[in-house]
């Protein structure tokens, strides 16, 4: 009698923490009904679906003129090249100056190295314009370090005078999204066996064998996605674009930009919305893809 008690008991207790799941799993849904209708629903799907609308609705009904007044401008393929050229630039130099540092910080810590790390976390949550100023007002032709030059060799005019164009916009880029390379970099190192890495030393392989034949092969997951999420941060850049940028410089997202605030020409704006969205969201899902295959090692 007891054994079956004990049993019935035992059944009991599973039912109900059966019920219980089933009912966390039913306040789970619910939340994310909540969370999607609430919150994602008016600010975030809406939008976009009137963004795509847009892009495809003419006087007529459905169109794709829209589309092809914007793509069929010739000035629209040059500011693709240009998009494009500051693209890989940018993010192909931010990507191997983060991995150059995230390599100091872990294989060779010095003095400070921690609070180094934590400045790199902390530069993250500046505004990317804040970069820019900051780079006038050092290297610009009325910025110090120019004014300095200019005064200690005694020449005529400033001797930096590059900033707004291309190579001021490359090296904001690569000064601001550096430090997003160094994060996922350093989480990758964080989980190296380094009893390898001493193994690959003891055999007598030099600095570089061992960097790219034991911690490359190892890392590059996190690595690969530190420098997809530094490519999508940078096509989506816009503030130092903005500052930095001169009239001759345009890209991507200043023609939006100017097609819808100066142009008001909104369906053209909104085709060329919808296609660096797609970029956006193609370069997103590789990144999601990758991070998953590194573990999440970058703290996500």
């Amino acid at each position: 009698m007891s054994s079956l008690s004990a049993s019935d008991a035992l059944s009991g207790h599973s039912h109900a923490h059966a019920r219980a799941k089933a009912r966390r799993a039913r306040r789970a849904q619910w939340q994310l009904w909540c969370i999607l209708v609430v919150v994602l629903g008016p600010l975030v799907i809406y939008p976009l679906m009137r963004l795509a609308a847009l892009s495809v609705t003419g006087a007529h009904g459905l169109t794709l003129h829209a589309y092809a007044a914007f793509f069929g401008n010739p000035e629209t393929r040059g500011v693709i090249g240009t998009t494009l050229g500051i693209l890989f630039a940018s993010a192909t130099l931010a990507s191997l100056l983060g991995v150059l540092i995230a390599s100091m910080l872990f294989f060779k810590p010095f003095p400070g190295a921690k609070l180094g790390t934590r400045f790199l976390e902390l530069f993250v949550a500046f505004p990317s314009f804040l970069v820019a100023f900051t780079l006038i007002f050092l290297y610009g032709s009325q910025g110090s370090v120019s004014i300095g030059m200019q005064k200690l060799f005694g020449l005529q005019a400033p001797p930096l005078d590059f900033l707004f164009g291309i190579g001021g916009v490359i090296l904001a880029e690569v000064v601001f999204y550096a430090p997003f390379v160094v994060r996922p970099t350093l989480a990758s190192f964080a989980t190296l066996d380094m009893r390898l890495v001493e193994a690959a030393k003891s055999l007598g392989a030099d600095s570089s064998m061992v960097a790219f034949k034991v911690i490359l092969p190892l890392a590059w997951p996190g690595i690969a996605a530190g420098t997809i999420l530094c490519f999508l941060l940078t096509l989506n850049e816009f503030g130092i674009l903005l500052v930095l940028g001169s009239a001759h410089l345009i890209t991507l997202p200043t023609a939006i930009y100017s097609a819808a605030t100066v142009d008001l020409d909104l369906p053209a704006a909104s085709a060329g919305a919808v296609a660096m969205l797609a970029m956006s969201l193609s370069l997103y899902a590789l990144y999601r893809r990758v991070n998953v295959r590194a573990g999440g090692r970058d703290g996500r």
